[in-house]
Order: C-alpha cells, then sequence, then structure tokens
C-alpha cells in the first residue's frame, strides 16, 4: 500500500523524472521541484512527510552550502517533516554538518534503488512515530487539563467546609503524605483532587487506583507492572501505577481494605521508592506525592490487628477527616442546586427550581450516603418531574432500617404511603402515577380501592 508525501527538489531533471518513474508505486504523493525557491511554498500548500533534498543547485557549485541554507529554512518552519540530503560528491564532514543541522539521513548520487527506497521509508515511518507521538503528548495535556478542572466542584461554606480548605491550601504546597478520611460519599477523591491542582505537580498525571475493587492476584501487577508472560494473560508489558504516576500524584482509595501480608509489600515500595514489575528482575524508580483515602477506622484496625502501624504512619503525616453531609447542613441547599443545575441541563429542564418547602425537606434528611447519595437524589427527581418547581412530594427517600419510629408500620402501611404521594405529586393522574411506580393502571385502581384511598 503506498503512503506517505515526499517533495524531492533537485536542479537535473532527468534525475526527478527518473525518481517519480520509480517512486511513484511507493508513496502515495511524489511531488518534483527543480529550483529550491519553491520549498517553502510547496510545504505551505500540502502536508508532506519527507523531503528529498539536492546539497547543490547551482552548475559548478558542490560545497553543498546552498543544501545546508534550505535545510535550515524547512527545519525552522516544518520541524515535524524529515529531510534526506542528496548529492553526488562523497563527503563525511558534509554529511555530519547536515545530520548536525537535523537532516534525517545522507544519500550518494548514483543511488541504489533498494537502499533510496528503504532510506526513504524509514523517513516516513519516522515522521509518522514523530506524530503520533505528538498526538498523544496533545492527548496527555489535555487529560492534564481536565483532571484540574475539578476547581469549583468543591462546595461549601459551612465551618467544617472552611477549616477543611484551610487545611488542604496549606498541605497543597508540600509533598507530605495525606490521608483523607470519612464516609463513603462525602467528597474524598474531589479533595484528593483538588490538593493535586494546587500544589506544584499539577502538570503532571492524577492517578486514582480504588483499592477495593483490586484482586490479591492483581495487586502487584496493578500498582508495581510486569513483564510480558510473567503469569497467564500477561500478554504485553504493562507500567505499574506508582510509576505512571511518577512525577504526579497518585491516589490510593479505600487503602483499609488492602489484606494485610500485601500491606508490607506496599510499605516497602513506600519506603524505598522503588518498584520491581512482576517476571521482572530491573528495578523502576519513582517520585510521586502520595495521596490515601478510607472510611474505616484505621487506629481501630490497627489495635485489632488487621492494619500495620507503620504503614498507618508512613501515609498519613498530614490527615484530613471530611464531615459527613449531616454535620454540614447549611451546604445542602447550594449543593442540591449545583446539581439541579447539571441535571436540568443534562435532561432539558433548564427552568426548574426548589420550592422552599423542598429545601427544608432535604435539609431535614439525614442522608446515610453523604453528597453521593444527594446528588442520585436529584438527578432522579429531575428526571420524574413534570412541573418547573420541585416540591417535597418529589423526593421520596429510602426506607431507614434503623429509623425505629417506623417500625411499627406494615408492607402495606407503606405502600399506601407511596401511593398517596404519588397521587399527590401528580394530581390524581393515574397514568402518571402507575408509571412512576412501575405498576399497571388497573393494579393501581385495585390498591387505591384496596387501601379506600
Amino acid at each position: 500500500m503506498k503512503q506517505g508525501k515526499l517533495l524531492i527538489a533537485d536542479d537535473n531533471k532527468k534525475i526527478l523524472q527518473a525518481l517519480n518513474l520509480f517512486l511513484q508505486f511507493e508513496f502515495e504523493v511524489v511531488q518534483t521541484i527543480s529550483t529550491p525557491n519553491r520549498l517553502i511554498t510547496e510545504l505551505k500548500s500540502t502536508n508532506y512527510d519527507v523531503v528529498l533534498l539536492d546539497m547543490n543547485f547551482t552548475a559548478g557549485v558542490n560545497t553543498g552550502n546552498e543544501g545546508l541554507y534550505w535545510l535550515k529554512e524547512i527545519k525552522t518552519q516544518f520541524p515535524e517533516v524529515e529531510v534526506i540530503m542528496f548529492t553526488a560528491y562523497g563527503d563525511v564532514e558534509l554529511a555530519v554538518k547536515a545530520l548536525k543541522e537535523g537532516a534525517t539521513d545522507f544519500v550518494l548520487k548514483p543511488w541504489e534503488n533498494e537502499k533510496l527506497k528503504a532510506t526513504l521509508k524509514a523517513a516516513y515511518r519516522l515522521r509518522k512515530s514523530s506524530a503520533e507521538i505528538s498526538d498523544l503528548k496533545t492527548r496527555e495535556q489535555s487529560i492534564k487539563r481536565e483532571l484540574n478542572q475539578s476547581s469549583g466542584l468543591i462546595i461549601g461554606k459551612s465551618h467544617a467546609m472552611q477549616n477543611i480548605m484551610q487545611l488542604v491550601n496549606k498541605v497543597s504546597k508540600t509533598d507530605a503524605n495525606i490521608l483523607i478520611t470519612g464516609e463513603n460519599g462525602t467528597g474524598k477523591e474531589l479533595i484528593a483532587k483538588e490538593i493535586h491542582r494546587l500544589s506544584a505537580r499539577n502538570k503532571e498525571l492524577f492517578v486514582l487506583v480504588d483499592l477495593s475493587s483490586l484482586t490479591e492476584t492483581l495487586f502487584e501487577s496493578e500498582l508495581f507492572g510486569h513483564k510480558k508472560g510473567a503469569f497467564t494473560n500477561a500478554m504485553e508489558d504493562r507500567t505499574g501505577k506508582f510509576v505512571l504516576a511518577s512525577k504526579g500524584t497518585l491516589f490510593l482509595d479505600e487503602i483499609g481494605n488492602i489484606p494485610l501480608h500485601l500491606q508490607s509489600k506496599l510499605l516497602t515500595v513506600l519506603q524505598t521508592r522503588i518498584v520491581t514489575p512482576v517476571g521482572s528482575n530491573k528495578e523502576q524508580p519513582f517520585d510521586i506525592r502520595l495521596i490515601c483515602a478510607t472510611n474505616k477506622n484505621l487506629q481501630q484496625m490497627v489495635a485489632d490487628g488487621q492494619f500495620r502501624q507503620d504503614l498507618l504512619y508512613r501515609i498519613n503525616t498530614i490527615t484530613i477527616p471530611l464531615p459527613s453531609l449531616r454535620e454540614r447542613v447549611d451546604d445542602i441547599e447550594d449543593i442540591a442546586n449545583f446539581y439541579l443545575g447539571i441535571y436540568g441541563k443534562k435532561y432539558n429542564k433548564p427552568t426548574l427550581q426548589f420550592a422552599p418547602a423542598a429545601i427544608e425537606k432535604l435539609k431535614s434528611n439525614p442522608w446515610p450516603g453523604n453528597i453521593r447519595e444527594l446528588q442520585h437524589t436529584i438527578e432522579k427527581a429531575v428526571i420524574l418531574s413534570d412541573e418547573n418547581m420541585l416540591t417535597p412530594n418529589d423526593f421520596l427517600f429510602g426506607y431507614d432500617p434503623n429509623d425505629f419510629s417506623h417500625h411499627d408500620e406494615t408492607l402495606d402501611d407503606m405502600e399506601k404511603k407511596m401511593i398517596i404521594s404519588a397521587l399527590n405529586r401528580h394530581g390524581q393522574n393515574m397514568t402518571a402515577v402507575a408509571n412512576q411506580l412501575g405498576i399497571t393502571r388497573p393494579t393501581l385502581y385495585n390498591k387505591v380501592k384496596k387501601y379506600g384511598i
């Protein structure tokens, strides 16, 4: 298959004809010019991959200065283009000079067809690889920018959150190991990303590892990497998360879930700052900022013999305890409005608002799932809403087995309350009520009759 775009510049038109005949079957585009004055114009008009450039264009001159001049012009304006120098005068010193100026290779006249073809093809592959690397770097920078845009997602004017953010601002400027604690759904990952964003490492990667999802067999492979063939299904080399996060931040979420016998391996790596991939005997150093998070009481786990005390000391130079949502009631309205804006836009309901009574109901809920539960509750209400105002009836909270005020209720009592709430919400629209409850209209009519509603 013909690939690549080739531009040939030589003052000998017979050579141009011969090269065109030979190379037109090898490259997608072959363009020839007999004067170097057209080089820049051609390169601006077409995205060439390779230029085959004669060293001498003026009759009787064989110093190679003309070729070197145009080589510099090409590499200055089009640094990504690969340039092969072409001359009838074999001069090692001239060849070295051309390579120092940025030429990819050097071909002598008269040329050997296969050698010339191989040289040009190699230059094209180099151009293609360079383009791919450039694209990967661009994508990597875009990913880093996206990761660093977490600012603004941390919402909180309560005294508890103001204290947390003051601590975050202080520790972000250091490389100290951070342990973030708190219940599920309190925003531990957001705090970790904010620390990274405010740190000197923010132009490098933030790498997250959910340790609760790692099986013991994949623990070392995921964190330390592995070599191809190290174990069954190791089809290729894999870079471990420690090396991947080097120069940046490594966030180990749910660190309390690591089995005791694997904690010693993690501790050794954190102490030495060196990993050895599975199946390899070559050590790989790394340089990371470590942030860990857990919803468990690690101090109690140490006392119970379930967590290594020396590992705990290693990971919690600074501890950031996040409050639950019920401890920061003053933030609920702002957080709810934030998610209302997101989901109102997502589901094409941008005019939705909260009724004051709805906000009060949200504030009175204990939110055992914290911010994550509030987020899902808002999304569900937006999806099911038919009006422009969300009322208390739009929020049906889950049954709490720890709430003893409901322990004397039967399933029928709870079902009756759900039906009444849905009827009030939908203005007695039986079709809408049936759709919300996930039952048929005849079933709904039977239940309404049964409960005397």
